[in-house]
């Protein structure tokens, strides 16, 4: 089970020295200056059986204006907001001193689970300190000494017990994806958000497209941090809200750069981190700026997601800095079917995150990307509606000889899933492939949900033998005869 550790704390107490540590390797600068890390710093890190996500943080300051280290303090909040767990590392030579009191207050309110660490805690000197830690109201304190390796099986033994906790919670939040279906004409009522399985949607784009500034206008308060900077937002941040009625979780996550351009290990684990909340998403909202939308990048996002089984919704920012809004709208529409086929019908919704116009078309196409992503299809309704595709346009005929598309039934939902059961499944070319799927959404009303749709071969048995009642007459007849493509 993965989870992730903010080691946070005033800054020269040891933070970067206990990250190298546990990631194994010299990842973070370690100097005796304080202020070395003025960002966030993440690596895969491995203690005793735990492997997990660590967060190196920059040193909690207590400025809060727009100074560097009012902007690293908030950037540390945010780590803290996002962490599974806090390792709140003190020096325990020097004693709990009034700005590590000001910020055990602050990680009470952010964060369920926090651990006290008196670091530098060997040696006799040490010994007032870690009694000291005990003041904190934050559990036992647990003697560490990050330089020389001291301590590790008792940081091991108290993230344990946590570590259960967290696996159990994350079970209930990541969402179902490929859920076999049994016959019947809608979802089932437990695919309906609720405050406990809420909707899960990940806004996903270039960076500085205006991701969090558009999580700040839905939630109606700045909740995020913004700014004209490209690549503020270096995590993935989840936030739960009632969005109009609907319960939700929204993910924002760190911009997505093309990567040629991702120098830093930082950015390269932010991407990383922004595929990990597509994961954990039921719809993702790829986020373009009107200015320049559809870039090679935006392209590869929208893939991804698609290629995940997400559904998806593309929103279209900075709408309201658009001089020629009809023709930029006709553009982008083209641009979209040329550009995305395998997301053919999926919204295109117009917003502007600073004004907060468009919100509400948003909301109302997520909703409905997610109830697409959970349609069942009877199969009475799929075989009469593959006789009528079958007519239109039946299948090629290699070697002269036509292949038979025998019968068809829906398999999964979340994305969509059918199977046609046919002759010579690896004969069949993909343009007739996309013929049928396209109808798929035409015909059900399933615009830009991935669909998955899966050929078998079967021979020439009828599939609908001793099932007469459930098998459409037109394909009762055709199997009782010659398959039709015959």
């Amino acid at each position: 089970m993965s989870f992730t550790l903010a080691i946070v704390g005033r800054p020269n107490v040891g933070k970067s020295t206990l990250f190298n540590r546990l990631v194994g390797k010299r990842l973070a600068l370690v100097d005796d200056q304080p202020g070395v890390t003025r960002d966030l710093r993440e690596g895969e890190a491995r203690l005793g059986d735990l492997r997990f996500t660590v967060i190196d943080t920059a040193g909690l300051e207590e400025a809060t204006d727009e100074s560097l280290q009012g902007r690293m303090r908030r950037l540390t909040e945010r780590a803290v907001e996002m962490a599974d767990v806090c390792l709140f590392l003190i020096d325990a030579r020097a004693g709990v001193t009034p700005t590590d009191e000001v910020f055990a207050d602050i990680l009470r309110r952010k964060n369920a689970h926090v651990l006290v660490g008196c670091n530098k805690a060997e040696g006799r000197a040490a010994e007032g300190g870690v009694v000291e830690a005990w003041s904190l109201g934050l559990g036992d304190p647990i003697p560490l000494s990050a330089e020389h390796g001291e301590g590790m099986s008792d940081l091991l033994g108290a993230l344990m017990p946590v570590v259960d906790e967290i696996s159990l919670n994350k079970a209930d939040e990541s969402p179902e994806i490929e859920v076999t279906v049994e016959e019947g004409e809608e979802a089932p009522e437990e695919w309906r958000p609720t405050k406990k399985k809420p909707l899960q949607v990940a806004v996903v784009g270039r960076p500085n497209a205006g991701k969090s500034t558009l999580i700040n206008a839905i939630l109606g308060e700045d909740r995020l941090l913004t700014g004209p900077e490209a690549g503020i937002t270096r995590d993935s941040i989840s936030l739960a809200l009632d969005w109009d009625g609907v319960p939700t979780r929204i993910f924002d996550t760190a911009g997505m750069r093309k990567r040629a351009k991702v120098q830093e290990k930082l950015e390269k684990l932010s991407v990383s981190d922004g595929l990990r909340a597509v994961k954990f998403a039921e719809v993702v909202v790829v986020l373009l700026d009107a200015a320049i939308p559809f870039e090679q990048q935006d392209l590869r996002i929208a893939d991804l997601a698609e290629r995940e089984g997400r559904a998806v919704v593309v929103a279209v920012n900075k709408w309201d800095l658009e001089p020629e809004k009809q023709a930029k709208l006709k553009g982008l529409r083209v641009a979209f079917e040329k550009l995305l086929p395998q997301l053919k019908g999926a919204p295109l919704v117009t917003v502007s995150a600073k004004t907060g116009r468009g919100l509400d078309r948003l909301q109302q196409a997520v909703v409905k990307a997610h109830e697409v992503w959970n349609r069942r299809v009877t199969t009475a309704k799929l075989n009469d509606w593959l006789i009528s595709m079958l007519e239109q346009h039946p299948p090629p005929a290699p070697g002269g000889r036509r292949i038979r598309l025998r019968y068809m039934t829906q398999a999964k939902t979340r994305p969509p899933g059918f199977v046609v059961m046919c002759s010579h499944p690896d004969k069949l070319p993909e343009s007739y492939k996309r013929y049928l799927v396209n109808g798929l959404r035409e015909d059900f009303d399933m615009p830009g949900t991935p669909i998955r749709l899966y050929f078998r071969g079967q021979g020439d048995a009828n599939p609908y033998k001793n099932k007469t009642k459930s098998t459409p007459s037109r394909l009762r007849k055709h199997l009782g005869k010659k398959p039709l493509g015959d």
